[in-house]
């Protein structure tokens, strides 16, 4: 009105700052990209406080499918009411069967298009196998000499561990959060191979998810210590893909981005955190034992012999 400046502000999560501009991420996850030119001030803004609401109500079969879309296989094929997925050997959990319901099989014949399925791309045939899993299946998995590895479905509130983000001497403020895995964030993740066809399924099951963010710890001088990812699906965060480096274990650096990860997710309206931890992992089952979470379910990974 009289000629003076109007500014605008935005709060949320600078995602990029590069030729093209600068991205931020607000609350509610939609990406705003300006010119530089339009940047006047910017600050660092607290994050904001979790809603200390108990964690969401969900039986084993809906954790199952939440825990699906958060970390989606590259490629996925119907039998029956069971879904085949694969994406180059890259996790069991994308490259398994969810035996879920009727495969519209005899039971003998569904296992054995299975495996010809997974042998056809040059994998071993898994099946992701819950309590929805159809009567006499363990009995026929049992009878082909199939190889069990028990994995654990955990939850917990995420309010506690988004407000572990707030304390100041947790060092949050050595963690950078961003919507892809960079050359850095990879090169602490174990899983990944040197196999080009393994490397693009992990890059494409990891960036794939209804909100996915990845989080890395750095040092004083900008070395990666610590990451780690979150996929935010309504009310559900579901963590994985943590890891630190050998030297700085033991220093609190998995809570730190975690929680970090946990503050974004609460962010965007998540009120619960799960994560799936093999059974045997005893040292991953005590941290989150500590960060307050406690097993849903436990599922098998079932593994066909080939022939």
């Amino acid at each position: 009105m009289d000629g003076r400046p109007v500014f605008r502000d935005v709060i949320g999560v600078l995602e990029s700052w590069d030729d093209h501009g600068l991205t931020v991420v607000p609350r509610n996850g939609e990406a705003v990209t300006f010119p530089e030119d339009l940047l006047v001030a910017g600050k660092p803004v607290p994050l904001f406080p979790a809603r200390r609401v108990p964690r969401p109500e969900a039986g084993p079969g809906e954790l199952m499918a939440v825990a699906a879309r958060g970390w989606p296989a590259v490629e996925q094929e119907r039998l029956g009411d069971w879904t085949l997925r694969a994406s180059a050997g890259f996790t069991r959990r994308a490259n398994s069967v969810a035996a879920t319901g009727d495969p519209g099989l005899p039971l003998p014949a569904a296992l054995e298009a299975v495996r010809d399925w997974y042998g056809a791309r040059g994998l071993p045939g898994y099946l992701e196998l819950t309590g929805d899993s159809p009567a006499g299946l363990d009995a026929e998995l049992d009878r082909l000499g199939a190889e069990y590895a028990p994995t654990l479905l955990r939850t917990a509130a995420l309010a506690p561990l988004a407000r572990a983000a707030r304390e100041p001497a947790g060092g949050a403020e050595r963690v950078r959060l961003a919507r892809t895995a960079g050359a850095e964030w990879t090169a602490l993740y174990r899983r990944v191979s040197g196999d080009p066809a393994t490397e693009e399924a992990a890059r494409r099951v990891l960036h794939g998810g209804p909100s996915v963010w990845f989080a890395t710890a750095r040092a004083g001088d900008g070395t990666p210590l610590a990451i780690g990812r979150v996929a935010v699906d309504g009310v559900w965060a579901g963590f994985g893909a943590v890891e630190v480096a050998p030297h700085a274990r033991r220093t609190g650096l998995a809570t730190t981005v975690m929680a970090v990860l946990a503050a974004r997710a609460a962010e965007e309206g998540a009120t619960g955190a799960y994560l799936q931890v093999e059974a045997d992992n005893g040292g991953a089952i005590a941290l989150y034992d500590r960060l307050g979470f406690t097993t849903s379910h436990t599922y098998q990974y079932a593994r066909l012999p080939r022939r």
